[in-house]
């Protein structure tokens, strides 16, 4: 937290930065000198308020003519050098009476800010003046002043801006809502308060998978405690519909992920007919693959992000820009395995360790034994892989040496897990790479990037060892089905009687040390066979099954984030590595995205701005806006779409927005005749997936079979599968040659198989 006497920054008084506001705030470097225009526009709208006692009417000529004459009559008074703008004021006036939620969402975001830094001290502020516009919005000519006159309805503040026929255009729409998290909340509620979709034909689809939960409902503000556990989709759209009830029978919420698993629900029939899709996704997978069926039906793609004060936003449109997928940045990078296992340096590290080692204890050796008592073959099937070792290990702890029959027993166990893992691990480490060992350079081992650990003896008086402990006990009879939670003096007398062995070193144990580096697992047949030899038979064991605990962030009670925390900061007291508290620990192990509403807000506001281009049919790239901020500096940046690059062969040029159209079932002679006779292009090899449907290289007698077949029949033969009953087209790839004999690059091929 920055003191607050840190982020003073002197300020003029309000009257005097009217008269002379200086600097600007430059949020579109393509409309720099915009602002100063703004700035007097809005002082005339004050004036001409104060002298009416109301704002210009809509489209009112007379109106905007007084107004122009008051700003210009400011500018002289207040010396500003600069040419008044007369289409822009004018255009000002013309909206005054004006009330859009997309514009709201936008300052609403920005000023909830601004107010927070004043509270807390934190980030940057706005030093005096921003002033942010999207005049390219508006659609283009032919409205008049009885277009935007009031009706009535709650769309007023709308229709007085774009008019009636444009509201009707914006109830019309069928727009698909890809996601019900943060950025999806406030996208549908936006989409409530402008009508979109409540039309005769409009239509609103939202769709998400996921539950809600109760660290949703800090950002996510549809949702309410009482909804915890509820389909966010459904309830989106429920709490949608009580915000304007014009959408009644109007929205339809999924509880499906968008992906290749879910192409019968979201298929051509559903596509097609859309207006356009928005994105409200955490992760890039399902936003590439959403990308490609918008490039496949050529569907108008608006994309967003945020983290934490930043956010994007980006608009993809159909023969005009790039695709998501055109660009992106690097992969994060993972942290390398003999770092987590051996040489933590962070917080981060011991984190994830622990994280690993949840699933591994909780999870992992629970299925595995449920698998072994309800599948003959798992053993066998077991040995064949890497790693079958340490899973024969894990069935002969939790089904022999430590399956526990009361709680006591938990403790026990959680005893001796803090002893491996806290001191024995380290004392192996320690004896492999003592403290003063060097490398064969000369240089110190623990060096660097390589911490020297400490192992750690157990009190039960250190309130970290006794929440490991705890824990760790209670997840462990969790597994079990042992209910009950003890008290602390429980844990205490029992802790002061478990037999703990003393450590002794392994001898030939192996351990990685650099990335790459292959330490193979050394596998006593013998040793190995004891232990499965060890395991009682699943017919012993009819009724019992271990219950796999699922990590779960969200709720206090279950212990997960408990033993998270006490696990990374023990580790983290081994390697001296700084301990952090619990809310940090939860959010890097839940990966939790810092998601705030301000930032939300503000680039929910900019998505629908663009919306507002789409459906007034703006067809110039440089009408529509990219938008990249962060409230915290504070930062706004926009720029025009980038054009989606061009290819060629032969003459003609092509985007990655074109295909080949083949609009029925034909054999494969006259698929390949088809690129001879109307493109000029030689076929040379035609796929359709992983199938390969034909290549010149392939022998003339299954050639000449083929060449008799409909497509689609050797689609199913090369495949082995019949094509689903719900896909009307499939994308074929070709090889060509062009007329040069060259190969080519060539758009796929849409190819129709159900008429």
């Amino acid at each position: 937290m920055t003191p607050l006497s840190q982020n003073k920054k002197k300020q003029k008084s309000f009257k005097e930065a009217l008269a002379n506001p200086g600097e600007f705030l430059i949020s579109d470097f393509a409309k720099f000198d915009r602002p100063l225009q703004l700035h007097l526009g809005f002082q005339a709208l004050d004036a001409f308020r104060e002298k009416h006692g109301a704002l210009p009417r809509p489209r009112n000529d007379a109106d905007a003519a007084e107004f122009l004459a008051l700003a210009a009559g400011i500018k002289a008074e207040q010396k500003h050098d600069i040419e008044l703008d007369a289409k822009v004021l004018t255009t000002l006036s013309y909206q005054a009476r004006g009330d859009l939620c997309p514009m709201a969402a936008v300052f609403g975001g920005i000023v909830a800010q601004e107010v927070m830094k004043a509270c807390s001290g934190k980030f940057h502020p706005i030093h005096q003046w921003l002033n942010f516009d999207s005049l390219e919005s508006l659609p283009e000519g032919g409205l008049t002043e009885a277009d935007c006159q009031p009706l009535g309805t709650r769309y007023d503040g709308q229709i007085v801006v774009f008019g009636r026929a444009y509201q009707e255009r914006l109830g019309a729409q069928r727009q698909f809502l890809v996601g019900a998290g943060a950025i999806g909340c406030e996208m549908v509620k936006n989409w409530a308060l402008i009508g979109l979709g409540v039309g005769p034909q409009g239509h609103v689809f939202i769709t998400d998978m996921d539950t809600i939960e109760r660290s949703n409902l800090n950002r996510q503000f549809l949702f309410r405690n009482w909804d915890v556990g509820q389909l966010k989709s459904k309830t989106a759209a429920t709490a949608v519909v009580q915000m304007n009830p014009d959408l009644t029978g109007k929205i339809t919420a999924f509880q499906d992920r968008v992906g290749p698993d879910t192409e019968e629900v979201f298929g051509d029939a559903f596509f097609e007919p859309l207006s356009g899709v928005t994105n409200a996704l955490d992760n890039v997978d399902a936003r590439k693959y959403v990308d490609r069926r918008c490039v496949y039906y050529r569907k108008p793609l608006l994309e967003s992000g945020t983290l934490g004060t930043k956010g994007n936003t980006q608009v993809v449109l159909p023969g005009l820009t790039e695709s998501y997928s055109s660009s992106q940045d690097p992969p994060e990078r993972s942290i390398p395995i003999c770092t987590l296992k051996n040489f933590p340096n962070a917080i981060e590290h011991t984190i994830q360790w622990a994280r690993d080692l949840f699933e591994g204890l909780f999870k992992n050796q629970a299925e595995n034994v449920n698998a072994y008592l309800t599948n003959a073959q798992f053993v066998e099937e077991t040995l064949k892989q890497n790693g079958s070792k340490d899973v024969i290990e894990g069935l002969r702890q939790c089904l022999v040496t430590a399956k526990p029959v009361t709680f006591e027993d938990c403790i026990v166990w959680a005893r001796l897990q803090f002893e491996t893992l806290f001191n024995n691990t380290v004392q192996q480490l320690l004896y492999n790479f003592p403290k003063d060992s060097v490398t064969s350079s000369g240089v110190p081992f623990w060096s660097g990037a390589k911490r020297c650990p400490a192992a750690l003896s157990f009190n039960a008086k250190d309130e970290l060892h006794l929440n490991f402990v705890k824990s760790a006990a209670i997840l462990h009879a969790q597994n079990y089905g042992i209910n009950g939670i003890p008290d602390t003096q429980l844990f205490l007398t029992i802790l002061a009687n478990v037999m703990v062995p003393e450590f002794s070193p392994r001898q030939g144990v192996k351990i990685q040390v650099t990335e790459g580096e292959n330490v193979a697992e050394t596998s006593d047949e013998a040793e190995t066979k004891v232990a499965i030899n060890s395991l009682p038979a699943p017919s012993t064991l009819a009724g019992f099954k271990m219950n796999a605990l699922d990590f779960e962030k969200d709720d206090d009670t279950n212990f997960h984030i408990d033993f998270i925390a006490a696990t990374a900061n023990l580790r983290a007291v081994n390697y001296a590595i700084a301990t952090c508290d619990r809310h940090k620990i939860k959010g890097i192990a839940g990966k939790i995205i810092p998601a705030i509403a301000t930032t939300t807000s503000l680039v929910t506001g900019l998505v629908c701005l663009e919306l507002y281009k789409l459906i007034a049919g703006k067809t110039k790239i440089d009408d529509y806006k990219n938008g990249f901020v962060n409230l915290a500096l504070p930062f706004f940046g926009f720029s025009e779409p980038i054009a989606a690059p061009k290819r060629k062969y032969n003459d003609t040029t092509w985007t990655l927005w074109d295909r080949f159209e083949v609009n029925s079932d034909i054999t494969l002679a006259e698929f390949i005749d088809f690129f001879k006779t109307q493109h000029k292009l030689e076929v040379t090899m035609v796929s359709c997936g992983v199938s390969m449907l034909y290549g010149f290289f392939m022998p003339k007698p299954k050639t000449k079979e083929r060449m008799g077949l409909k497509m689609s029949a050797i689609i199913e033969t090369v495949s082995k599968k019949p094509i689903p009953p719900h896909v009307q087209s499939v994308v074929l790839e070709v090889c060509v040659n062009d007329e040069q004999g060259e190969d080519a690059e060539v758009p796929f091929v849409k190819y129709r198989v159900r008429n």
